[in-house]
């Protein structure tokens, strides 16, 4: 399905910033205003017209800011903060990219105070730098932690818009969080790592140590490649009540081995847009790789083990998933020798059967807490 672009890596971040729109970021009609400005498959016009945007909503909160209307503010800054998020997302690496993600950063932190959010800002330290993250503490000191992890293409500030407004309005305190690879930590020379377990591990260190979250009484939240990610964590952590994954990928170097094998082909049929070559250009700054061969020895690594698996476990799968996510979702599911293990799958009669429901983020949010509240319900005193 084409929702806007015929460019196929734009339309998935146009449809991106579409579902954002019910937690807090934009909203249809500002998405699509956005849009007319963009040249399909044209990076620069699409980083230029949500930063530009971003500047815009800036404005209009500072002017309502000024005037007392501090909720109001609040509530046009976290639209600012989505715009600049979406305006990086083709910025590729260099200078363009810092600036935007600062100016997401800032706004991101404005919209949390002015809104008078319950977050913290944490930092994990991790090799030479930190792994950034916060927490949002439900006013109920005996709410089970969700841990949110995101994907390739993701920053933990955006996760609050994916899902995490949605679990804390649910009942449940909120960690957000960035492994290697995510958000800026490519920049600071940090990349994606097959064993994952060992970052999401001191990250779980530390929302005990600081936060008070209790073992038994955690949940992980996995989406797009950060399903590879908790899969992995789920067959070492030991602290966790139960992992959810959309979707579940237990080998996502071949995932990646395949991504390459198909460009090649298309490659030499077609010649790519240079929003499909941005988009490229940041998969391999991600993993450290400068060539499509680096990216496959990169990350061919990065499997995850189904027999250690024992975990209660929730699988999400959207029907118009590709063949791979799909079948190694099935897989996944079969394999574990989880005895409380789900898999559900979202056709699109749901309107949640995008990646990692893009195209429905408020179903997403009811499956997970659906599974989360039976599972604590079940084990009141976990």
């Amino acid at each position: 399905m084409t929702y806007r672009f015929n460019d196929e890596h734009m339309d998935l971040f146009f449809m991106a910033a579409l579902g954002w729109g019910p937690a807090g970021g934009l909203d249809v009609g500002q998405v699509y205003h956005i849009a007319e400005t963009i040249t399909d498959g044209d990076p620069d016009t699409w980083v230029n017209a949500f930063a530009l945007y971003g500047n815009y909503l800036d404005q209009q909160a500072n002017t309502w800011r000024a005037k007392g209307w501090r909720h109001s503010a609040g509530e046009m800054r976290l639209k600012a903060f989505a715009s600049y998020r979406s305006a990086w997302q083709f910025a590729g690496p260099g200078q363009r990219f810092s600036e935007l993600y600062a100016q997401h950063q800032r706004t991101f932190a404005l919209a949390i105070d002015e809104l008078r959010l319950p977050a913290t800002r944490f930092e994990i330290p991790w090799k030479h730098t930190c792994l950034p993250g916060h927490y949002f503490a439900n006013p109920d000191p005996d709410a089970p932690l969700v841990l949110v992890i995101g994907g390739a293409d993701t920053c933990h500030e955006d996760l609050f818009l994916t899902v995490g407004r949605n679990l804390l309005e649910r009942g449940y305190s909120v960690a957000l969080a960035d492994l290697p690879g995510q958000g800026e930590l490519q920049a600071q020379g940090l990349y994606w790592e097959a064993e994952a377990e060992k970052p999401i591990s001191a990250i779980i260190d530390q929302l005990i140590i600081r936060f008070g979250a209790r073992p038994g009484r955690i949940a992980l939240l996995g989406l797009s490649l950060g399903g590879y990610f908790v899969s992995r964590a789920a067959g070492h952590e030991t602290r966790l009540a139960t992992v959810i994954a959309s979707t579940p990928l237990h080998d996502a170097g071949l995932l990646f081995a395949r991504s390459v094998q198909a460009a090649t082909r298309n490659q030499a049929r077609t010649a790519f847009s240079a929003a499909t070559l941005r988009s490229y250009q940041t998969t391999f700054w991600k993993a450290g790789a400068r060539t499509p061969t680096e990216l496959v020895d990169r990350t061919c690594a990065m499997r995850a083990d189904p027999a250690r698996v024992t975990v209660p476990f929730l699988s999400l799968l959207g029907g118009g998933e590709s063949d791979l996510f799909t079948e190694q979702a099935r897989t996944w599911h079969a394999a574990i020798g989880s005895t409380q293990k789900s898999l559900v799958e979202l056709p699109a009669q749901t309107g949640a059967d995008g990646h990692v429901q893009l195209n429905n983020r408020l179903r997403l949010a009811q499956e997970c807490c659906g599974w989360m509240d039976d599972l604590f319900a079940a084990n009141p005193d976990q």
